[in-house]
Parts: structure tokens; C-alpha cells; sequence
């Protein structure tokens, strides 16, 4: 763990750790009323903000959480014993779009959509979020909430365009400035996370249905883009999962294994755990290189034999596994940090991106 000032950054010296996100961190910390930054072994560089962090201050930065406020990664458990991923990849539904109002998946959902915001509700969106099919591979706890061998869905999304009216709203007037209205911050931000894990649940619901399971309520559902009030001290997460709530599946790549870890993080590391593999490529790195070396039928189906669907080319290359830093990595730093302990991993089958319309 390397040290300086008021920033930690919880990593082996082996680990990937750009120097530029570690100076992201580093100007963080000077910002007025930080206390600590937290910066976690799937660091990297972001806009503005580094991403793999957790940042306490006695003011409340919105820039620092960002624009997707409330995303998260949810995990449901799926009763299917038969599965063909060719098959399974072809039934997934189109999740760029929302659900026609007469969908089924609607009565899942219970209560009112938070602030009525209905654009974008159901969808996947762009970026690193995705919708995995998966098996679990290793169970390291048995008393855990996952059995060896069974299947779930894993669901990775946020608050689609809401989160991003809001930060718009507080830029327009403040840009990275503290806002001066924090309880109106939070009112919209909570709901926005509220709307993020109805999102998920949706996404879930839509997909199990499409290919022939019962929709159920998660075992796991834990948003790392948000922020929480801690004695009296506001607690900026940025692509950081709480480290002190239980249960948080810390996803791979769409061609590794992703962790179930049992979360015991403590105030040196303000309370969060890592939230995934964390990029080790920018986006136009990943593109360039990504050209060089694969081929788009090679990123489609991966080294595990599981199946990408991602009718996009350019994000496919964008979103490579070899993009990412190793997710075991990731989980022997938390491991040995004292930070989170692995209770099981998974391992993919089919991978949805965005819709194939080839």
C-alpha cells in the first residue's frame, strides 16, 4: 500500500496502477474539505474524477460520483438445468430499447419509477455495461449465497439518462465546485439510485423471461457510483462498492471470471471494495490495438468458449478482455489488503453488449 498524504491506494507493487490515477487521487485529496482517498487495485484514470475510488470530504463534490449515478451490478439466481449458449444468445431481448408497455417484465416491478423518468428504463446502455449469463464455476465459502454449478444472471447498469440530468443541472451552475445544496443533491441523487436498481431488476426480468426462466428477486444488488452520508462527512464512491454491506460481485471481463466477494473493508479504505477488472486501455487504445490483434469473430466468442453479443464492432474492440486488468489480480490485492474475502466465482456463457443486428 503506498501512501502520501491523504491518499491510500490499496494495490501490490506488481499491480497496473497508471501513474495519471494516481495523480487524479492525489489532486482529489487537495480538493477543500477531502479527508481521505481511497483508491482501489482496479484504478485508472477517468474524466475529471479517477474511477476505482472512494473519496470522503466534508463537502459534497457531485462531479465526483459523476453521471450515472446508481449504477451497480445485480446478481439473480436463474432455474434453467438445460442450457445451449448458441441458443440462449439468440432469445436474449433487444435491451437497447424499453419495454412496450404491455410487457410481462412490468409486473415485476413493484412501486413507482423514481421522479417518473421513464427514458431509457429497461435498457443496458453503452460503455462497460453488460448482461451475462453465467455459471458458478468455484464455490470458496459454501455457506455463501452461490452453489457450484448453478446458473445466474449478472446484470451491470445504472441510471441510464436521469444520472446524467442531474450532474448537468449542478455543472451548468457550479462546474466542479462543491454544490451549496447538498439535501437537494441527495434528494435527486437517491432517487436516481433507487432508479438504477429498478433498472436492473427490469433488464432481469425481460431477459429471463426471453429465455425461459422464472424472473426473481436478486441475491446481490449493489451500486458503486453514488454517494453516502457517514458521520456527518460525505462518502463519494466512483467506480468503488461499498466494502461494508456484504455480498458484492466485483465483475471481470467478458472473457474471465468474475468474483463473489464477502465485503470487510474498513476507514483506511472508506469503507469500499473494488468494483471490476478496471481498465488498463483507454477506449482508443483498445480500438487501435484491438484491430491489430483479433478479429471481430475472435472477441465474439471467448478463450472460455462463451458467446459475446455486440452488434457495435467498435465497442466490441473497446470492451476486449485485454483492455482489462487481470481480475485476479484485482481479487488477490483485496484479498491480501484485508479487504474483501472470495466466496465464489462465475464463469460466462453469453455476454449481451448491445443487440446484434447483423
Amino acid at each position: 500500500m503506498s501512501l502520501q498524504s491523504t491518499v491510500a491506494v490499496f494495490a501490490s507493487p506488481g499491480s497496473w496502477i497508471e501513474s495519471d490515477a494516481v495523480e487524479q487521487c492525489r489532486q482529489v485529496a487537495a480538493f477543500e474539505g477531502m479527508v481521505r482517498v481511497a483508491g482501489m487495485p482496479d484504478l485508472h484514470p477517468g474524466k475529471g474524477a479517477p474511477i476505482g475510488a472512494a473519496m470522503l470530504s466534508s463537502l459534497l463534490y457531485p462531479h465526483l460520483v459523476g453521471s450515472d449515478i446508481g449504477c451497480g451490478i445485480a446478481v439473480f439466481p436463474v432455474s434453467l438445468k438445460r442450457v445451449s449458449p448458441e441458443q440462449l444468445a439468440r432469445r436474449f431481448p433487444d435491451l437497447d430499447r424499453e419495454p412496450a408497455d404491455d410487457d410481462p417484465a412490468w409486473d415485476e416491478i413493484d412501486g413507482e419509477i423514481p421522479l417518473g423518468y421513464r427514458n431509457g428504463i429497461g435498457t443496458v446502455g453503452r460503455g462497460n455495461h453488460f448482461v451475462e449469463l453465467a455459471r458458478v464455476q468455484t464455490v470458496f465459502e459454501p455457506d455463501g449465497p452461490l452453489v457450484k454449478g448453478r446458473l445466474v444472471l449478472i446484470v451491470h447498469s445504472g441510471s441510464r439518462g436521469l444520472g446524467e440530468r442531474i450532474l448537468r443541472a449542478h455543472t451548468e451552475l457550479h462546474g466542479a465546485k462543491p454544490t451549496e445544496e447538498p439535501e437537494q443533491y441527495l434528494e435527486q441523487h437517491d432517487a436516481a439510485v433507487r432508479w438504477g436498481s429498478l433498472n436492473r431488476r427490469l433488464i432481469a426480468a425481460r431477459t429471463l423471461r426471453a429465455i425461459g426462466a422464472r424472473p426473481v428477486a436478486p441475491i446481490v444488488d449493489i451500486s458503486h457510483n453514488l454517494v453516502e452520508v457517514r458521520d456527518g462527512l460525505y462518502l463519494h464512491r466512483k467506480g468503488a462498492a461499498p466494502g461494508d454491506q456484504g455480498h458484492v460481485l466485483i465483475a471481470g471481463t467478458r472473457g474471465t471470471l468474475s468474483y463473489l466477494v464477502a465485503a470487510h473493508a474498513g476507514p483506511e479504505a472508506n469503507w469500499s471494495v473494488a468494483h471490476g477488472a478496471g481498465r488498463k486501455m483507454s477506449r482508443a487504445d483498445a480500438l487501435r490495438r484491438g484491430k491489430a490483434k483479433h478479429t471481430v469473430q475472435e472477441l465474439r466468442r471467448t478463450k472460455l468458449g462463451s458467446i459475446v453479443v455486440c452488434g457495435d464492432r467498435q465497442l466490441l474492440f473497446e470492451e476486449a478482455p485485454t483492455a482489462y486488468k487481470r481480475i485476479e489480480q484485482v481479487i488477490a490485492d483485496l484479498t491480501d489488503h484485508g479487504l474483501a474475502t472470495p466466496v465464489a466465482a462465475t464463469a460466462p456463457l453469453v455476454t449481451y453488449k448491445t443487440k446484434d443486428r447483423s
